[in-house]
């Protein structure tokens, strides 16, 4: 725990939040409290002994630890191991004293990292509507949530673990704080392996199960079953709306395609395949054509009017994951070996030719998750989310200019996955810093996880599943997630207003 005096980086520019964030956390450890109480005669002449000219403003700010805690048994032994490094180092004082950075001294850092911060707290909730899952003292803390979204009384525990190393972080970006969970759906009873809300959408919601089931919802208050989709027979394997959130077109493991009326919940066109339909898009553009990826190593372009095929491309291997640039001129395709493809889509005729293919995840198993975001503050442009089965989540560049030849910037490896679980940017802690992503896993947990940070990339997760999570997904306003899990459950978690 001895402070790290003598290592400040004096290049490091004053101004960056990052920079600040990192500089202290050399410097002090990771500290999340503050003790407001001023330090004891005795330990500032202490301190200041190892040099007469050491002024007692000075020493006080040293001893003073740079974001709140509430420990005193912690700020005690803070202040003996500077002693001691002062004693032990009779330069370290005056060495840290005259330590500058953009032409201002320790003191003014100090002053600088202390400085009132608009971060207004939301209002505690009440024991019945969870806790702030980032902002609360009580890490371990749990609740018990009844639900009564479907009628049914089911008893959830709901908490939220943090450790120590992660609480600095989330003291100074609260931008993802939860209140507890907004609803619960337990209608299904088989493994729901895919969810999503509407374009544009905060109160539209669908998710697929593997018994071949579309169930579509409000989640507002209250929320309700609008309609459940029974046609597929086997796993549904993706799904996706319109611009206007008018149909729904589903594809499944038993070679169809499926296009459904949401407002009324009946199916109003089945295509027929030869082989599994793996995942789908609707063309952003010209909402007239549905793109699809298959076991058959193509990607099919439908039109939504005829259900005729119109176009195809050949790939190397199964397409299990599909995403388009918001122009629709190109699409990004995942195939079971991990590989990602660059397709060119032109928007009139809808015909399809490979542009790129990229090899840069590491492993060889299916690609789960491609999700293309149109500009990140890390690259400086637009993005590519992947997630593979084997636990490679990797961000890439893409460059528009070349046809979107896409470049890995950074990569996390986690545990490898029996369940094909997807992920999610989270779009608005990103705009802060730090490229942040959320994702479901085998221990029932949902986890946020920063791209930037490979040694400590976890920086919240939410408890509140009883089996493995599978999917998640964020409404347009970015205040609910959704998350689903292998045993059927459904859970709309609540972001805290900030």
């Amino acid at each position: 725990m001895e402070e790290n005096v003598d290592e400040r980086d004096p290049d490091t520019p004053l101004s960056h939040p990052a920079a600040i964030a990192s500089t202290e956390k050399k410097r002090d450890g990771v500290e999340t409290h503050t003790d407001k109480s001023r330090p004891s005669q005795q330990d500032a002449t202490g301190a200041g002994s190892s040099s007469d000219a050491m002024d007692l403003e000075f020493v006080c700010c040293l001893l003073q630890p740079p974001i709140s805690h509430l420990d005193s048994d912690y700020v005690a032994i803070r202040r003996v191991l500077l002693l001691r490094k002062a004693q032990s180092n009779p330069s370290a004082l005056p060495h840290r004293k005259d330590w500058r950075c953009n032409g201002r001294g320790y003191v003014a850092y100090r002053n600088f990292i202390r400085r009132p911060r608009d971060t207004s707290q939301p209002s505690t909730p009440s024991h019945s509507s969870g806790r702030n899952l980032f902002e609360t003292d009580s890490f371990g803390s749990s609740r018990e949530l009844r639900t009564n979204s479907l009628g049914v009384s089911r008893r959830i525990s709901f908490s939220s673990t943090a450790s120590d190393s992660e609480r600095m972080f989330r003291l100074g970006e609260p931008a993802y704080s939860f209140v507890g969970m907004h609803c619960i759906f337990d209608n299904c009873k088989f493994s729901v392996t895919i969810l999503k809300f509407g374009h544009m959408s905060s109160d539209l919601l669908a998710y697929g199960a593997s018994d071949g089931s579309l169930t579509i919802c409000q989640v507002s208050e209250p929320a309700s079953v609008l309609h459940q989709l029974k046609g597929h027979t086997k796993d549904i394997t993706d799904f996706d709306f319109t611009s206007n959130n008018q149909y729904l077109a589903s594809s499944s493991m038993d070679k169809t395609i499926r296009v459904w009326d949401v407002s009324k919940g009946n199916c109003i066109r089945v295509v027929y395949g030869v082989s599994s339909q793996l995942c789908i898009r609707f063309h952003p553009v010209n909402n007239n054509f549905l793109l699809v990826g298959n076991s058959n190593k193509e990607i099919n372009v439908i039109n939504f009017s005829t259900g005729r095929v119109i176009s195809k491309l050949h790939l190397d291997d199964e397409i299990t994951a599909l995403d388009n640039d918001h122009t629709g001129q190109i699409v990004f395709a995942g195939d079971a070996q991990g590989c990602v493809y660059t397709v060119s889509v032109n928007s009139h005729t809808g015909s399809l030719s490979r542009t790129h293919k990229n090899k840069s995840m590491r492993g060889k198993l299916a690609i789960t998750t491609v999700q293309y975001r149109t500009f990140s503050l890390v690259a400086r442009c637009p993005v590519l989310l992947v997630c593979a089965q084997d636990g490679n989540l990797s961000f890439f560049s893409v460059a528009m200019e070349a046809q979107g030849y896409l470049t890995l910037v950074c990569s996390l490896k986690l545990a490898p996955r029996i369940y094909r679980f997807r992920a999610s940017f989270c779009p608005l802690l990103s705009l802060e810093k730090g490229e942040f992503i959320v994702s479901g896993s085998e221990d029932s947990n949902v986890y946020f996880y920063d791209l930037t940070r490979p040694k400590h990339s976890c920086v919240n997760k939410l408890q509140g599943h009883g089996a493995p999570v599978i999917g998640v997904a964020w409404n347009h306003g970015e205040n609910l997630l959704a998350s689903s899990d292998s045993e059927g459950m459904v859970i709309v978690w609540k972001r805290a207003k900030i």
